[in-house]
């Protein structure tokens, strides 16, 4: 095959490589293993348009990115348009689209040879007022903690890490309320929540909150509504101890098409979609694309529907 490697310099573990020393490394893998490769290595502000471009790249099989969450994504929604398959190289702190396909936690190395060795899966995309994004999008909890997250300084996985956790802290005792509208397949409710999020394929029970399977051509739905700092520590304590279903609290659905609107919308108010902080839109229409997206997946962990793609001699 032909692949074109997209790899985001400043993305978590790519941001301490000797990028040159891995881009020929990744090379001589991929060229042993019957590929020919190409690299654009980029600096994060310029991630997005190379993916665009790699994306979009005549005589090309299949885009590799590597990065986070963010790149990850942003290369999803790229492929998407264009019908490239994409292949993840996980280079992020949390690597949840990376989870789903079976290529965490290998290393850079090991995930590498696994994309080298891969076959072509058809999963599922969703999109939010037309964006696509491959995990989740979420408003309340989730955004506020983002938004805390952010006052602490950190270069590090580690760090990030250590600033996640004591955000979490931050949150549990001022928990956010507000009001949304939904409509869920059809039917509507009115609430008030501290969290709403709507996902790509329903969550598995890790505590990472990953999907096991793409092709269920579902969203996952879940609302917590108002709550207190106890509840909102008994709800964490429950997701970390892989107990969430047991929690009286959070409500999971599966849907195909959902609606949210903000009664009470307030300017500057956040989401979180495929963990970026952006501005919350006043109404967001979700949808599912069932087998939208081809990607690059590990022959030993196969989706129903995948295609063999043998290498080709360079």
């Amino acid at each position: 095959m032909k692949l074109h490697l997209v790899l985001n310099r400043d993305g978590g573990t790519f941001s301490t490589l000797d990028m040159d020393a891995f881009r020929s490394a990744a090379r001589a893998l991929l060229v042993a293993s019957g590929h020919e490769a190409t690299f654009d290595v980029v600096a994060g502000v310029d991630v997005e348009e190379a993916l665009a471009r790699g994306a979009d790249k005549s005589g090309i099989d299949a885009m590799i990115a590597g990065g986070g969450d963010g790149t990850i994504s942003a290369a999803a929604r790229a492929c998407w348009k264009s019908g490239m398959p994409l292949g993840v190289l996980p280079a992020g702190t949390m690597n949840l689209f990376a989870r789903s396909l079976g290529l965490f936690p290998l290393g850079l190395e090991a995930a590498l040879a696994a994309l080298a060795h891969s076959e072509i899966a058809s999963v599922d995309i969703s999109s939010v007022n037309g964006k696509g994004f491959i995990h989740q999008f979420a408003a309340g909890l989730h955004p506020r903690m983002v938004r805390f997250r952010n006052r602490y300084d950190y270069a590090t996985r580690l760090g990030k890490i250590r600033a996640s956790v004591q955000a979490a802290v931050d949150v549990i005792f001022d928990p956010p309320s507000f009001q949304v509208e939904a409509r869920v397949d059809g039917a509507s409710e009115r609430s008030t929540v501290s969290l709403i999020s709507v996902s790509n394929n329903p969550f598995g029970p890790d505590p990472l909150m990953f999907q096991d399977r793409l092709d269920t051509g579902y969203l996952g739905f879940y609302t917590a509504p108002a709550m207190p700092p106890a509840e909102v520590a008994r709800l964490a304590l429950d997701i970390l101890r892989a107990r969430r279903d047991r929690n009286p609290l959070l409500t999971e659905h599966r849907a195909k098409a959902v609606s949210l609107s903000f009664p009470r919308y307030r300017t500057g108010a956040n989401m979180v979609l495929d963990g970026e902080l952006l501005p919350l839109p006043r109404e967001a229409d979700f949808c599912i694309h069932p087998g939208a997206l081809n990607v690059l997946r590990p022959v030993n962990d196969l989706l129903p529907g995948t295609v063999r793609v043998e290498a080709q001699t360079p």
